[in-house]
């Protein structure tokens, strides 16, 4: 059994916590503090009752060495802004130096580490790294789910090294969510997908084509599912190795009795750039020098009638090149109705990655009922995948 935070007592005791703090960066300033606000309830709690806090994480890939370009001092500063107190940061997460900071920590101090990749030793898992980073406290406990489906030092390799172990509000929160989505989800329950590869959704749309009711197809991967079906798809993004794949899930949904829905038009454009003229086209034949690069109303509508029909939602993947202006819309229309959703009481669920990224751009995180951080770990979890990190902490 996994052990949750509340389970520990951690007063005036050092508590190493793995958070998720790879955050989008411009320069030297974080453009998008939502992963450190998740985080806040862990750290905030862990302050409360007493302990002294020190927080790891890593920053981009940087290759396993020291590069400023990922360094987590900007973080510490707007971490700092956040608790309005001081943060106090080491250059070298297993530094001599570093240990000592973290052996003088006082009760409700804070402690950030340097980008842990800025040691090889981090994404090799390996036993001596991991070894010095868990002498920096008594008690270990992670709260990045976002990291969970990797196997590294400082989420795998530590829990080998302290016995005292377990997972933050954050992670649990993750858990149970996802957990709802996979044993018991209200019904009716619709999938929404969406993003650029087919390949990255294959295992969860196989797996829930035995509990979804109605599976909504959008974004880049929505072309190799077109072409399959023998339409002529312009020049838009396909991926013509994943064509069998795309026509064996297209009879499982039809054998299974599964509302299996395309975008019935498709918003295209000679090219991809802001400003360029955009034509609403038939998704049954595009022209052929023209690629889509979003939904159409039409067929916003109907997936909006869709979403609010059910009782569950799980979406995972833009609608479009939501990042370019006027590419942005049928991503916002699902948004909009899954937060309209939550306002009539269905609970919706957001799997993090670029759906997570576009609902910050359009200031909706919070009308979800849950928005994953971890795009990438909340895939392999609904996958029916065990997660490294987790596995590790049930030992």
């Amino acid at each position: 059994m996994i052990k949750s935070l509340k389970y520990f007592d951690v007063k005036n005791r050092k508590v190493l916590i793995r958070v998720d703090f790879n955050v989008p960066m411009d320069g030297e300033r974080v453009i998008d503090d939502f992963r450190l606000r998740a985080a806040l309830p862990t750290i905030k709690d862990c302050m409360n009752r007493g302990a002294a806090i020190i927080l790891m994480s890593h920053l981009g890939r940087p290759n396993g060495k020291p590069d400023n370009k990922y360094s987590l001092v900007p973080v510490g500063e707007t971490l700092a802004d956040l608790f309005e107190m001081p943060i106090k940061f080491s250059d070298d997460c297993v530094s001599r130096d570093a240990l000592d900071v973290s052996l003088g920590l006082k009760p409700g101090e804070i402690h950030l580490l340097e980008n842990v990749r800025f040691h090889s030793g981090e994404e090799k898992n390996d036993p001596k790294f991991s070894g010095i980073l868990a002498k920096h406290a008594h008690i270990y406990i992670n709260d990045a789910f976002g990291t969970a489906h990797r196997a590294h030092a400082s989420n795998t390799g530590i829990a080998k090294h302290l016995q005292l172990k377990g997972i933050g509000h954050l992670m649990e929160k993750e858990i149970h969510f996802l957990n709802g989505i996979m044993t018991k989800p209200k019904k009716p329950f619709t999938l929404v997908l969406g993003g650029a590869k087919l390949k990255t959704k294959v295992a969860l749309i196989k797996r829930f084509l035995m509990e979804a009711d109605t599976i909504l197809i959008g974004g880049g991967m929505v072309f190799t599912f077109l072409k399959a079906r023998g339409m002529e798809i312009g020049t838009s993004l396909v991926d013509d190795a994943m064509l069998s794949t795309a026509k064996e899930i297209i009879g499982l949904a039809h054998e299974r009795k599964v509302k299996f829905l395309f975008p019935t038009d498709i918003k295209c454009v000679n090219s991809i750039k802001k400003d360029e003229k955009i034509s609403v086209c038939s998704s049954k034949e595009l022209p052929k020098n023209k690629v889509g690069v979003d939904i159409g109303p039409d067929t916003i509508e109907r997936f909006r009638n869709e979403i609010m029909n059910s009782q569950t939602i799980f979406w995972n993947g833009p609608m479009g090149v939501f990042e370019v202006p006027g590419f942005e819309k049928g991503t916002l229309g699902v948004a909009n109705a899954m937060a309209d959703a939550v306002e009539n009481g269905s609970i919706s669920v957001v799997g993090g990655g670029d759906s997570a990224s576009a609902l910050n751009q359009f200031g909706l995180n919070h009308s979800m009922s849950h928005v994953s951080t971890g795009g990438g770990a909340s895939l392999q979890i609904l996958s029916g995948n065990t997660l490294p990190a987790l596995e590790v902490l049930e030992q």
